[in-house]
């Protein structure tokens, strides 16, 4: 999969702006494949200026066209691109400690309605409101100019619509998952793996997702789990596969590359190895 905050920040042809970590981009998109998976390290921010695009994740799929905002968690997702009219963006990818920055002042007076399924969070669109226009208005200048503003400027400008998006959020996963970013030093590791093992991702980017180095990954992976991240992956997968032959119409094609097997060989065997049978005779056996 394609590290989208890696390609847009090391890239020379969007115009954008950076501070460390934190990341503002205008983006035009030049891709060709109708779909295309990517994954980040941290959350982000997306403004549609033009176009359409949707964004699917473990939890659901958001369609996005212009005026609308969507926030999506660290991790991964399969982006899928209109092709009618050109997608044009602005993007603001948020590394944790801007959001700690932001809201470790206000977190605490901000009640928590929805942690027992904080886990299950992904993303989420914010629905249409003043302050998200404001903040926009604010930023169109500085794009249009390329004149990157001053960090503390930007800064400002991030804590304000952060703070925002906190008592103004109708989504009570999203608010639950940003006081557990604020109050926490690192992810969770359980919520990046519960949400995105379906995808057909690297130790090292499920590392980097986490925030940790593959062997710290490791480490903390298995005093969790008390099992190692490949044989927690393959079992994770083929569960989900099972779920997905007995209550989806999808063929065993697309359950294998839905559930982040890189063939149909391979899925297969495992699923034989696993359940019995082979998958077509496991959906015979349900009917």
């Amino acid at each position: 999969m394609d590290n989208l905050f890696e390609s847009i920040k090391e890239s020379l042809v969007f115009n954008k702006f950076a501070l460390d970590e934190l990341v503002c981009v205008e983006y035009t998109c030049g891709v060709v494949d109708e779909e295309v998976g990517v994954y980040t390290q941290s959350d982000y921010i997306i403004y549609v200026l033009s176009g359409k695009k949707t964004w699917r994740t473990i939890e659901n799929e958001w369609l996005m066209e212009a005026g609308q905002t969507i926030y999506v968690k660290k991790g991964a997702a399969i982006v899928r691109q209109f092709f009618e009219d050109d997608f044009c963006m602005f993007g603001f990818f948020l590394p944790d400690d801007i959001i700690r920055e932001a809201l470790k002042d206000v977190i605490h007076n901000i009640p928590i309605n929805n942690q027992i399924n904080i886990h299950q969070f992904t993303a989420t669109k914010l629905l249409p409101k003043d302050y998200i226009n404001d903040f926009i208005k604010s930023m169109y200048p500085y794009f249009k100019d390329r004149k990157e503003p001053p960090e503390a400027i930007l800064r400002l400008k991030l804590k304000e619509l952060l703070i925002n998006i906190l008592y103004n959020c109708e989504n009570d996963l999203l608010v639950s998952y940003l006081k557990s970013v604020t109050i926490n030093p690192e992810p969770s590791l359980t919520h990046i793996m519960e949400t995105n093992f379906t995808f057909n991702l690297r130790l090292e980017e499920f590392a980097k997702m986490c925030h940790r180095s593959l062997s710290k990954f490791k480490r903390d992976f298995f005093n969790h789990y008390n099992t190692t991240p490949g044989k927690w992956l393959s079992n994770k997968r083929l569960e989900h596969a099972a779920g997905l032959l007995l209550n989806s119409n999808s063929n065993i094609t697309q359950v294998a590359f839905d559930c982040g097997f890189e063939d149909v060989s391979h899925f297969s065997r495992a699923f034989k190895e696993k359940f019995g049978m082979s998958p077509s005779n496991y959906c015979k056996s349900l009917n």
